[in-house]
């Protein structure tokens, strides 16, 4: 199984929609995926069509070990190939958790492990802070994905990410290997694209090189309702999940 950490320290840079159709192009193209919700927004959970009962296991307990882990695995409805461990309000208490074990980085590591022969990929949307929870997505990724909003903002952003990845590199607490930098909300007006997501992108190439800069995702409604009614993007929306799924092989 391959872990893809799809991540960002701020809010609004794209994530929650990445994840979720980065892995509905892979389920697509045949690979099971289960999809894990490590952002206490929980907006995965919620944009899978999923609301957790009560009894219902969430990523807290998949991350205390409790239970099997196959149990924690919920279906995602109308897609035989997608699944999701996922969260709600309880998530809040997952740093505490992660700062007592002492070893919060490697944590969920070690729990996905038990579904490693289940799955074809896991792909992980991270929450939007520095914290425990953030480290310890970072700790279970084989690649990292970082999408980056078309602004100053977006690039600032970026920037953060890759520092503290940086940090837990140089640690030995991770493993991963960037996957890419993703542009979101990439603003055109007409064929003229808009200065500053001009400016942002270039400054992105300079960043990490222009081999790791993805194709940009548009500034387009039609991803917020192809995300709110489960349908598949038009071919040249989709084209950046294409070249990422280029990238995997």
């Amino acid at each position: 199984m391959k872990t893809i950490s799809v991540c960002s320290l701020s809010g609004g840079q794209g994530k929650t929609t990445t994840s979720l159709l980065l892995a509905k192009n892979l389920s697509a193209a045949g690979h099971t995926v289960c999809m894990l919700d490590a952002d206490p927004q929980h907006s995965l959970t919620l944009f899978s069509g999923i609301e957790l009962a009560a009894d219902e296991p969430s990523l807290l307990e998949f991350l205390k070990g409790q239970g099997e882990a196959l149990d924690h695995v919920l279906p995602v409805e109308g897609d035989e190939r997608l699944f999701i461990i996922a969260s709600d309000d309880s998530l809040d208490s997952a740093h505490e958790y992660l700062v007592q074990t002492g070893m919060g980085a490697t944590v969920l590591k070690r729990r996905l492990s038990a579904l490693s022969d289940h799955f074809d990929y896991c792909i992980i949307d991270s929450p939007p802070q520095r914290s425990q929870l953030v480290l310890t997505v970072f700790g279970a990724a084989d690649y990292l994905l970082i999408p980056a909003e078309s602004t100053i903002k977006g690039f600032a952003s970026a920037v953060r990410t890759l520092d503290l990845f940086q940090q837990q590199k140089e640690l030995g607490a991770t493993e991963a290997e960037i996957l890419g930098l993703i542009p979101f909300r990439d603003r055109w007006f007409g064929r003229n694209q808009s200065k500053e997501s001009s400016l942002s992108i270039s400054a992105m190439h300079d960043e990490v090189g222009a081999d790791k800069v993805l194709p940009s995702i548009l500034e387009s409604e039609k991803y917020k309702r192809s995300i709110a009614h489960g349908e598949a993007l038009p071919d040249k929306l989709n084209y950046p999940f294409e070249v990422l799924l280029e990238r995997l092989k």
